[in-house]
């Protein structure tokens, strides 16, 4: 087969992790030189697993992956891996980079200016926020010099500035370009098409616009299966009445009877699988701690980076039940740090009243154990092990019994962000922290999360970028850093 402009081309690959959990099903599609492709598909159905096939890292199971040997790949993943996290940053690039050793530094600094970030090569990657390592991710990729450039999930933890400067990286990027993204008008700027990945059929349908156009291709194509088993069906019951009518005269209208039921049979043949939409999350329910009154929280003063030096600020902030705080502010003031540091009732000039139940949602999920199911994480906020409970919060959350017992180092970081959710459904707080709570999550998900934040009785602390998101909810209070 001709490979003329083609970048990669998949043929017929089928891939499984063990038979329980298949990812694609003789799946097909091809890439062109210089195109920009979305991938999108709901949250665990396989979209990384897809571009681990790409660069090698996976092996398919059945059919063909075809890469351009002439082309140079670089994969920023959706997360530093925790090994590189003691890392200084130069030593982070070294790791990546495969010039001469003499080349690195001056290197390092085109691409930090591509990514809008300075920083000393002395500094550790931990010490860096998530909005500034995801900007190093891109970097990292950048300086790899690549001809086919993936991106993982590359707005997460970036504010408004940070993304507005990727999308105009994006549009002029003259290369070959895949994305993995949830957020539907940063990739409308930008994209030539999508890939869809089916996680009901396993199957990766190829279109060719923005988002908006090809959810318009999916519901006219819905609409146009739906139409189409309609007609089958009545057709269907009308054979069947016939046969029966036919069988019940005897001798040869049997004959007759049998070839209605065989042209029945064919039209149930004939019916198509109607592609089903990703699911939303149920509506749920935080529930508050029984017992709130007064005051919850106390923010007397609070301590920010300017200038790569720590700064004293001081504040006068109560929350009480129902009292909603934004913090808002630049990647890299020290919105997560702060926010840690109250959670862990370890802030200097902020102090949590005693016996408080406090709901962390961290943006990394480190406050998941890796090595539990999720089951185990979800029995170890409740303060009772209820099965059915337990149960049927998880399953509003999609958490169903083919992944109730898998490792949570074995999700996508989507599912992980599920089992976040759900746990803070169990855990029943008086007082929720929350740190970009939009990172991953399916757009789907996306207004079910935000009408329930909305409607928290407890007190929140929120910081997100998402402008689109905080919207949805009512908040009391800004704490802007920056001001």
């Amino acid at each position: 087969m001709a490979n003329d402009n083609v970048a990669v081309r998949f043929n017929k690959v089928s891939f499984e992790y063990g038979r329980d959990k298949p990812i694609l099903d003789e799946a097909s599609f091809a890439l062109r030189r210089g195109s920009k492709i979305t991938l999108m598909g709901q949250n665990g159905a396989g979209k990384s697993t897809i571009l681990n096939m790409i660069t090698g890292e996976l092996k398919v199971h059945d059919g063909s992956i075809y890469v351009d040997p002439g082309l140079r790949i670089a994969y920023a993943k959706q997360v530093i891996p925790r090994e590189q996290m003691p890392l200084t940053m130069r030593e982070f690039f070294a790791a990546c980079f495969s010039g001469k050793d003499y080349e690195l530094d001056r290197q390092i600094e085109d691409v930090l200016e591509v990514v809008n970030l300075k920083a000393p090569s002395d500094r550790l990657i931990k010490d860096f926020s998530g909005g500034q390592q995801a900007r190093l991710l891109l970097a990292s990729a950048l300086i790899q010099n690549p001809d086919i450039l993936i991106l993982d999930e590359p707005t997460n933890n970036l504010d408004r500035a940070g993304i507005e400067h990727l999308t105009q990286f994006l549009i002029m990027y003259d290369k070959t370009c895949i994305v993995i993204s949830h957020d539907a008008d940063f990739l409308n700027m930008f994209t030539d098409g999508v890939l869809y990945l089916d996680v009901f059929t396993k199957k990766i349908d190829q279109y060719i616009g923005d988002y908006y156009v090809v959810v318009a291709e999916i519901a006219a194509r819905i609409e146009k299966e739906e139409r189409k088993n309609a007609q089958y069906e009545k057709e269907i019951i009308a054979n069947k009445e016939k046969a029966n009518f036919f069988a019940n005269k005897g001798g040869g209208m049997r004959l007759v009877a049998k070839k209605m039921r065989e042209k029945a049979a064919a039209m149930e043949e004939a019916k198509v699988d109607v592609r089903r939409e990703d699911k939303a999350i149920r509506e749920f329910e935080i529930p508050v701690q029984e017992g709130l009154g007064g005051e919850i929280l106390n923010i007397s003063s609070f301590t920010i980076m300017q200038d790569h030096k720590l700064v004293e600020k001081k504040a006068n902030i109560s929350l009480k039940k129902r009292s909603h705080l934004l913090i808002s502010g630049p990647n890299g003031i020290g919105k997560s740090t702060l926010i840690e540091a109250m959670a862990l009732d370890k802030a200097a000039g902020a102090k949590i009243t005693e016996d408080m139940r406090v709901g962390y949602y961290r943006q990394d999920f480190s406050t998941l154990n890796f090595d539990h199911t999720v089951r185990e994480s979800l029995f170890s906020v409740m303060r009772s092990e209820d099965e059915e409970r337990m149960r049927s919060v998880a399953s509003g959350f999609l958490l169903t019994k083919e992944v109730i017992n898998a490792r949570i180092g074995t999700l996508s970081e989507g599912q992980k962000g599920l089992v976040a959710f759900a746990q803070l459904v169990l855990l029943e707080p008086g007082l929720l922290i929350l740190d970009e709570p939009t990172n991953h999550i399916n757009f789907r998900h996306l207004p079910v999360i935000a009408n329930a934040l909305d409607r928290f009785e407890g007190a929140m602390i929120l910081v997100s970028h998402v402008p689109e998101f905080v919207e949805q909810i009512r908040i009391d209070e800004v704490l802007d850093l920056e001001k």
